[in-house]
């Protein structure tokens, strides 16, 4: 893999890990200027099964299944609710989809995917913000960042550890959801099962594994993955717009 960043104007840059290991270049500016320019070029080789098989440890096969005392510890708020639940609304619905007194894991984590993509109407919604689970239940329509936080909060409450992934969707003919070209912004759902490690699910697209799916940056909650963030010195009326512009080769 390799990778250039170029802004301008000109700007000191320092790289560091966030606490989820996440690669930020922060820039420091020294002069005036009307026009901020960011290019951020990646070329890497991405390779992955359409039809993958995952090692799940035998302890975990079926749900319920228990962390052991070290995996829980460094999962933490991955493993907890981030949105409030007072009334286990959420719960009960992800609680729906256990059938039996001990299903398989992997089947109840379809389930509960394929769930997501039939309880909401996919939307391109360019308004800020993320809907809540119960929010996006309640009006059974989202974004993809709205399907990747139903789902990952409903494993949650399920006492299992999930993080969000925000990156690109890998589809050049325009057949999955969400799809808008060969590099769509899209958000998905990482879930740690034991000896399987951190699985890929896209509700979205109701897929698993993630071989169409380019990861850039994970966190707990998709409000800690803006791509840019800052602030400037300047009048208030000073912003006057944003492009943004993503080619695939």
């Amino acid at each position: 893999m390799s990778h250039t960043l170029k802004v301008f104007p000109d700007a000191t840059i320092t790289w560091a890990n966030d606490v989820s290991g996440n690669a930020v270049a922060t820039a420091s500016f020294t002069g005036k200027t009307d026009t901020l320019r960011i290019e951020s070029n990646m070329a890497l080789d991405v390779t992955g099964n359409p039809w993958p098989i995952f090692n799940i440890a035998a302890t975990a096969l079926n749900f319920p299944f228990f962390y052991s005392n070290d995996d829980r510890a460094d999962l933490g708020a991955l493993a907890i609710q981030q949105y409030l639940d007072p009334m286990g609304r959420l719960q009960k619905w992800a609680r729906s989809f256990v059938r039996g007194a001990a299903p398989d894991t992997l089947e109840l984590l379809k389930a509960i995917s394929h769930g997501v993509s039939e309880a909401l109407l996919y939307e391109v919604r360019e308004n800020e913000g993320t809907q809540t689970p119960m929010e996006s239940l309640d009006h059974g329509r989202g974004s993809c960042r709205d399907f990747a936080i139903l789902f990952a909060e409903a494993v949650r409450s399920l006492d299992i550890g999930a993080r969000i992934v925000s990156g690109y969707l890998y589809d050049p003919q325009s057949t999955a959801t969400g799809s808008s070209g060969s590099g769509s912004t899209h958000a998905w759902v990482e879930v740690y099962v034991p000896g399987a490690g951190w699985i890929n699910f896209d509700p979205t697209n109701r897929s698993i594994g993630g071989f169409n799916l380019v990861p850039v940056a994970v966190a707990r909650d998709i409000t800690l993955l803006m791509p840019v963030s800052g602030s400037y010195v300047g009048t208030a009326d000073a912003f006057t717009g944003m492009e943004v512009e993503v080619f695939v080769t």
